[in-house]
């Protein structure tokens, strides 16, 4: 028999917690409100609980959270959610509060570096040592595997928080980030294109500006991480791409920007092939976190 992972996918919004060892082992999934984390984590530990009556004892937890968090192994702050807006979540200690109820290892990683190791698990990413992963919905975030190991450094990085070329009189919206106004996230996240265009995203129809507009500020993101990375493919996610028409029209863009300066073929030529939707669809964060599980119990 496997091992038996489970992964929480913490959202701002939801979490999604699953038990299985893969995505073709995936033994029970629920999804959980995201309220204060006594009421949300008493959830997730009867969950999981449950699901070791049912299906027997886990072997470990990977946890892919909302952020900023501390991921550094010997940071005093290391598995706390930090200085996030989420209120009732600062300073939480959530790899702590889970060995109040499991003697296990737990691995404790972004959402976004979670899902990109999914991909590269059992994805889009299969193969590949250097790529990034990308997520446009809610937040707007990445996650980057450098040299076949997830980015870390001084915190991990914040590929939303990028400032971008504005052009205010093409676009006089001021951006929504409340700390950056108009940096990657504050003009390209699903929040932006409601307060910018006055309705959700998935509502605008396939030729409203706002798509053009957004393939724009996509496109300036990528590039300046092409330049700044040299990953050997982006993976695009989250309910924004789920809108067909950006995949083409950033792979366009893109080339454009980058105006022939990186001189591969797979920008020139294989643009297809280098910006691509994830395998794993809306399951890559939670199917990451079992990915990072898999980890924990590996270096364990």
């Amino acid at each position: 028999m496997p091992p038996l992972f489970a992964g929480i996918e913490a959202g701002g919004t939801k979490f999604v917690c699953a038990v299985g060892s893969g995505p073709q082992d995936m033994r029970a999934q629920t999804t959980i409100l995201t309220t204060s984390p006594t009421e949300t984590m008493s959830q997730v530990i009867e969950f999981l609980h449950v699901q070791e009556s049912q299906h027997g004892r886990l072997s470990a937890i990977g946890v892919a959270a909302f952020g900023p968090l501390d991921p550094n192994l010997a940071s005093p702050t290391y598995g706390y959610i930090t200085s996030t807006p989420k209120p009732g979540w600062g300073n939480f200690n959530f790899v702590g509060y889970l060995k109040q109820h499991f003697e296990i290892p737990i691995s404790f990683d972004t959402d976004v570096n979670g899902a990109a190791l999914g991909e590269w698990r059992w994805g889009a990413a299969q193969g590949l040592h250097t790529f990034i992963y990308i997520t446009i919905g809610t937040g707007l975030g990445g996650g980057a595997m450098v040299n076949g190991r997830l980015l870390h450094g001084l915190v991990h990085p914040e590929m939303g928080h990028m400032l971008l070329p504005h052009d205010r009189q093409a676009d006089p919206f001021p951006g929504w980030c409340p700390y950056h106004g108009d940096c990657f996230e504050g003009l390209a996240a699903g929040p932006a294109m409601q307060k910018r265009w006055g309705q959700r995203a998935e509502t605008l129809p396939d030729d409203h500006p706002g798509w053009e507009l957004e393939a724009h500020y996509l496109a300036l993101g990528v590039a300046n991480l092409t330049c700044a990375f040299s990953p050997q493919r982006f993976i695009l996610g989250g309910g924004v791409m789920q809108r067909a028409l950006l995949f083409p029209l950033v792979r366009s863009k893109v080339q454009q920007i980058l105006n022939g300066y990186v001189q591969s073929p797979q920008i020139l030529h294989e643009i297809d092939q280098f910006i691509v939707p994830p395998a794993l669809g809306g399951r890559a964060g939670v199917i990451g976190a079992i990915a990072l599980a898999e980890q924990a119990l590996e270096g364990h």
